[in-house]
C-alpha cells in the first residue's frame, strides 16, 4: 500500500446537476487556503479539465475505465499523488451510469478502484424526504461504493434546507456538507458541446473566482477536507507507471494548440516525449506557415467551426499544411483536426470556409450530434500508424458530417464496431503519411500510438535528409511500399 493521500470524488444523480461548478469552486477555495489539490476528470472530457487547471493552478488528468486498464488508472493517480496535498475527482453523468445493465465503466466503479470517498451532489428542486429516499437507494444499490456525504443543490429557502438536512442525516446517516440556493444566472456559459472552454471565455478567471466565492459561502470546506482525509491508502498497481527519464529528443513534432484546437490529453503529449519527441506548439490562427523543421504534426480536436472564418483567412498557413502533407510529412489528426484537413467547413447557416484541402471533402456542421460516445475501431486497411487487425478504443463527439456522404468507404482505414465514424461503419481517412479520424485516442489505452508517430517522424526525417542530398522530393514510406509492390 502507498502512503495515505486525502482524496474526494464528487458525483451526482445525473449529468447537469452542478458537479463542475462545485468542483471548480472547491479547487479554487482550497487553493486559496494554500493547499495543492490535483484535479481529475472521470471520462473522455477535454473542456472540464481545462477549467480544472485554471481553478487549481495545476494540470488536470482524465481517468477513464473504458480507455484505460485498472492498473493504469492506479499508477497514474499514484504518480500524481506524490506531488499533492490532496486529489479531487469530478465524476461524469450519474453515479451508477455506465455502458450496460451492470454499470460497467461508471463513476461508482472508478470510486471503488481508487477506494475514494464519494460526495453526492443532489438536485433538491420541489422535493424534501424524497431526496433522502434517492440517497438511501444509492447507498443500498451497491454498498461497496464509499458514499461519505451529500451536497444539496437548488435549495429554495432556509426551512427547505432544514428539512432536507434533518431527513438525510436521520435516514441516511450521512453528513450534509453544503447547501446551495438556486443561482439566478449561469456562471459558466454552455454551447453545443458543453461548457465554453476557458480559452474562449471572455473572463475565465473571474468565473472561477465567482465559483470560489460560492464554495466558501455555501460549502463546509473543513468538513469536506475531513472526509477526504479519511480515504485509505491508495491500492498499489501491479506494474508501476514508467519512471525512466525520456531520451534526448530525436524528432520535432508540431502540435497545433490555440483557441481552435485545444483537445489534447496530457498523457498523449507525455507519451510522445517519452518516445523521443520534442513538442513544438503551433498556432493555426496566427502563424504564417508551419515551422520548417517539423518531422511530424499532431492536430487534436477543438472548435474549428467557431473559428472557421479566422482559420480560413490564414491562407498561407493552410497552404503550408497542404504542401507538407503532399511532401509526406507524418500527420495524425482527430475530429476538429480531421475537419481542418478537409476542403472546407460549412456552417449551419450555409457559409463555406476553405480549409487545408488535404482531403477533397467538405465537413458540414449540423444542429445535433452525429457521433457521441465511446468508439471501438478495427484497422482493416494499410495506414501510416496501425497495422491491419489492430483494435482501437476511443471516443467521439461531433456535430459535423462529411460531404458528400457517406465518403470514400472503400478506402477508409477503420471499420467502426461501435460509434458513428465518418459514415457507413467506416472511419480513418488516409493520404500518404496522413491519418485523420473522428475518434479521439488516449495514449494509455492505445500504447502503440506514440511510438508509431515518432517512428514515422524519424523515417521522414531521414528521408528528408536523403532528399536534400539528392535534391529529390521525399516520398512517404507508405507510398514507397505501394510503388514497390
Amino acid at each position: 500500500m502507498s502512503r495515505p493521500c486525502p482524496r474526494l470524488l464528487l458525483s451526482a444523480l445525473r449529468g447537469g446537476a452542478g458537479k463542475t461548478t462545485l468542483t471548480l469552486g472547491l479547487l479554487a477555495a482550497w487553493r486559496a487556503q494554500g493547499r495543492v489539490v490535483l484535479p481529475f476528470k472521470k471520462g473522455p472530457d477535454y473542456i472540464d479539465p481545462a477549467w480544472h487547471a485554471l481553478a487549481a493552478g495545476v494540470p488536470s488528468h482524465n481517468l477513464d475505465p473504458f480507455l484505460m486498464e485498472r492498473d493504469q488508472i492506479l499508477a497514474l493517480v499514484a504518480r500524481h499523488a506524490r506531488q499533492a496535498d490532496a486529489l479531487l475527482i469530478e465524476g461524469n453523468r450519474g453515479l451508477y451510469d455506465g455502458l450496460d445493465v451492470q454499470g460497467t465503466y461508471s463513476t461508482a466503479e472508478l470510486a471503488k478502484i481508487l477506494a475514494t470517498p464519494v460526495v453526492l451532489v443532489v438536485d433538491c428542486i420541489m422535493a424534501t424526504r424524497t431526496v433522502a429516499a434517492l440517497i438511501l437507494g444509492c447507498q443500498h444499490f451497491d454498498p461497496q461504493v464509499p458514499l461519505a456525504g451529500v451536497i444539496l443543490n437548488q435549495v429554495a429557502r432556509p426551512r427547505h434546507e432544514a428539512i432536507l438536512r434533518e431527513t438525510i442525516e436521520h435516514y441516511c446517516r450521512l453528513p450534509v456538507l453544503g447547501a446551495l440556493p438556486r443561482l439566478k444566472c449561469a456562471i459558466f456559459p454552455e454551447r453545443h458541446m458543453g461548457l465554453v472552454p476557458p480559452q474562449e471565455h471572455s473572463s475565465g478567471p473571474r468565473a472561477v473566482e465567482t465559483a470560489r466565492e460560492i464554495a466558501e459561502r455555501y460549502l463546509d470546506l473543513e468538513g469536506l477536507w475531513q472526509v477526504a482525509s479519511q480515504a485509505p491508502p491508495l491500492p498499489r498497481p501491479k506494474d508501476g507507471f514508467p519512471t525512466k527519464n525520456p531520451p534526448a529528443p530525436k524528432v520535432n513534432i508540431g502540435v497545433i494548440r490555440d483557441s481552435a484546437f485545444q483537445f489534447y490529453y496530457a498523457e498523449n503529449l507525455e507519451a510522445l516525449v517519452r518516445e523521443g519527441a520534442r513538442i513544438i506548439e503551433v498556432n493555426a490562427l496566427e502563424d504564417q506557415i508551419l515551422p520548417p523543421d517539423l518531422d511530424g504534426l499532431y492536430i487534436g480536436g477543438g472548435f474549428p467551426e467557431t473559428h472557421a472564418h479566422a482559420l480560413s483567412r490564414n491562407r498561407s498557413f493552410r497552404e503550408s499544411v497542404r504542401q507538407a502533407a503532399a511532401h509526406g510529412l507524418p500527420i495524425y489528426a482527430e475530429c476538429g483536426g480531421l475537419m481542418y484537413l478537409g476542403a472546407a467547413i460549412r456552417i449551419v447557416e450555409g457559409e463555406r470556409f476553405p480549409m487545408a484541402g488535404v482531403f477533397p471533402f467538405d465537413f458540414v456542421m449540423g444542429r445535433r450530434p452525429r457521433g457521441h460516445g465511446y468508439t471501438i475501431l478495427e484497422v482493416i486497411r494499410e495506414n501510416p500508424y496501425f497495422p491491419p487487425g489492430t483494435r482501437l478504443k476511443g471516443h467521439e463527439f461531433h456535430y459535423s458530417r462529411i460531404h458528400p456522404e457517406p465518403g470514400p468507404n472503400d478506402s477508409l482505414a477503420f471499420h467502426v464496431i461501435r460509434g458513428a465514424g465518418i459514415g457507413g461503419h467506416r472511419d480513418g481517412l488516409v493520404y500518404r503519411n496522413v491519418l485523420a479520424t473522428f475518434s479521439h485516442l488516449h495514449a494509455m489505452g492505445t500504447p502503440s500510438w506514440a511510438p508509431a508517430l515518432v517512428r514515422r517522424a524519424l523515417e521522414y526525417q531521414q528521408m528528408r535528409a536523403t532528399s536534400q542530398t539528392s535534391k529529390v522530393l521525399p516520398i512517404s514510406p507508405l507510398k514507397a511500399r505501394k510503388k514497390a509492390g
